[in-house]
């Protein structure tokens, strides 16, 4: 999954800097996450990069958690989800 990340920022137009950055920010499961989820809103994004960029200086501040990304992510794809509890 973290190889074929590393390939898709490429074709999302992301920098090898800026997901580097963000390996050592969010760590190399999550920076594939977050890849996987830009990707998928890919038409919505201006800047792939610069968004990847923004939310790795909130990881860097402690304000990022991958967790509600994945779950609108999932949401939209119209994934049913389901908290355990």
């Amino acid at each position: 999954f973290m190889i074929t990340a590393a390939q898709v920022r490429g074709y999302l137009g992301v920098s090898p800097s800026a997901y580097e950055e963000a390996c050592h920010a969010m760590g190399q499961e999550v920076a594939a996450i977050v890849i996987a989820c830009i990707l998928q809103r890919a038409q919505h994004i201006n800047s792939a990069g610069g968004y990847l960029r923004v939310l790795t200086e909130k990881a860097r501040a402690g304000q990022f958690s991958v967790g509600p990304m994945l779950m609108a992510a999932l949401k939209a794809s119209g994934a049913t989800v389901r908290m355990a509890g």
